[in-house]
């Protein structure tokens, strides 16, 4: 089972020379991505910026992606899920009227909620609209992590039906897979993807899909498909663009990187700074290895 397609990039958000969004920018990676690899795209998640975007900017976003991949077989995920359960509420009722075809809904961060806490923020965020929900489990960014009980409870819910794992623990994807079937795992971290899947998760949201989103695809096909060799081969081949790519706070590394090779991108908005040439050495770098594959 997979929901929202094998390959998800984590969109970053494009910006202009004075710091607006760039409408033009951001349909042409929307069309480059899906072009490459990418059969669904996260619009306003961690590695689009989410905690400096307004809320008029989110939805602006949600309609732009949606619009530009309109002739497309993909599906578009917006990061709704904010601290603020009302907030989040708020922001999944306005993407389903823009027409996205998904919630990505992270961990409640800052505040750190009970379990119960958690199964109650989730639930209200999937009673919102008729969407369904991928699940945000990344708790080296938000301090809780959705433990697999808590998970199973939530999986009962019809449109809770899939959940971004960025715990980045093997043995925890296992229990989830395993102790979960019902939902479908994603990776949340490129250089656990091949492994996760090892273990039972149906894809990834990927960030180095921005650079290199076809040998991605080509990494997780061959593993869906039980080609091991192939798989592991490229996961060797795209393990430094994943370090890389994380040298520096998301998504400047990579930011830096589509600035230089591809199109005007924009900085990212602070408190994030713009990438280090070092890091952005790094990354080139590492892309030399995997172009051409």
């Amino acid at each position: 089972m997979q929901p929202f397609g094998r390959v998800l990039t984590a969109m970053i958000t494009p910006f202009t020379e004075e710091g607006g969004l760039d409408y033009q920018r951001v349909w042409n990676l929307a069309r480059y991505l899906t072009a490459h690899g990418s059969d669904g795209l996260v619009v306003t998640g961690t590695t689009g910026e989410s905690p400096t975007l307004t809320g008029e900017e989110k939805v602006a976003l949600y309609h732009a992606v949606t619009e530009a991949v309109a002739d497309r077989e993909v599906k578009v995920l917006a990061g709704t899920g904010t601290y603020n359960t009302a907030e989040s509420v708020h922001l999944t009722k306005l993407a389903a009227k823009a027409g996205c075809h998904g919630i990505l809904a992270v961990t409640p961060y800052y505040n750190r909620p009970s379990q119960e806490g958690l199964v109650a923020h989730f639930k209200a965020i999937a009673e919102a609209s008729d969407l369904p929900v991928m699940l945000y489990n990344i708790p080296g960014r938000t301090a809780r992590r959705i433990e697999v009980d808590t998970l199973k409870r939530l999986a009962a819910h019809p449109r809770i039906l899939a959940v971004k794992d960025a715990v980045m623990d093997l043995d925890f994807t296992s229990s989830t897979c395993h102790d979960v079937p019902d939902l479908a795992v994603y990776s949340g971290q490129d250089s656990y993807t091949l492994p996760m899947m090892s273990v039972g998760a149906v894809g990834v949201v990927s960030v180095i899909s921005h650079l290199a989103g076809d040998v991605v695809r080509r990494m997780v096909e061959a593993a869906h498909t039980g080609d091991y060799a192939t798989a592991t081969s490229l996961h060797h081949q795209l393990l430094p663009l994943s370090f890389a790519c994380f040298l520096e706070p998301n998504p400047a590394p990579v930011k830096a990187a589509l600035n230089a090779l591809w199109e005007p991108v924009g900085l990212p908005r602070l408190p994030l700074v713009p990438a280090s040439e070092a890091t952005l050495a790094a990354v080139k770098e590492a892309l030399g290895a995997v172009q051409g594959l």
